[in-house]
């Protein structure tokens, strides 16, 4: 088969959700950008940053990003908003993988979250026209994965 390959969405329109979360996956702010499915990351980190709903410390935090965020602006953006950037930068996870001192566990709190959304079959496959009502079924279902996770344990 030529063309394109079905199994990627590349250059489609789509939605994309990007979340932050605490270090146990309850999540803290959700961005809903509807853009091409390749939109770059990066485009999206000062609005997240910004609509975090849980109030914050006044002390610094800690903010762990993987490499799609090593950039100079985003790490210039983090520092101005009270966050300790922690960004993996590109091309040194080969050399770690090499020295055997690799660990991907920072990632996995953030696959499951969004395993859990996914869970929801509205949010799996977007039908909704209107972007308010996709907007609203993602609330529902954060307010869902939040009260699961911290009332029934």
């Amino acid at each position: 088969m030529s063309g394109s390959n079905p199994t990627t969405d590349r250059g489609k329109r789509g939605t994309k959700r990007h979340v932050l979360v605490d270090q146990k996956g309850i999540l803290l702010s959700i961005v809903i950008i509807i853009t091409s499915a390749n939109t770059h990351d990066m485009k999206a980190t000062t609005n997240i940053l910004d609509n975090v709903v849980v109030k914050r410390s006044s002390d610094k935090q800690n903010l762990c990003l993987d490499k799609g965020y090593d950039f100079s602006e985003i790490e210039r953006e983090v520092i101005k908003r009270r966050y300790v950037p922690h960004i993996r930068h590109r091309g040194v996870e080969k050399e770690l993988i090499k020295l055997r001192y690799y660990s991907a566990k920072r990632g996995v709190v953030i696959i499951r979250t969004n395993s859990w959304h996914n869970r929801f079959r509205k949010l799996l496959v977007r039908y909704e026209k209107k972007s308010e009502n996709y907007l609203a079924l993602i609330c529902l279902a954060c307010c869902i994965i939040v009260y699961r996770r911290i009332i029934l344990g």
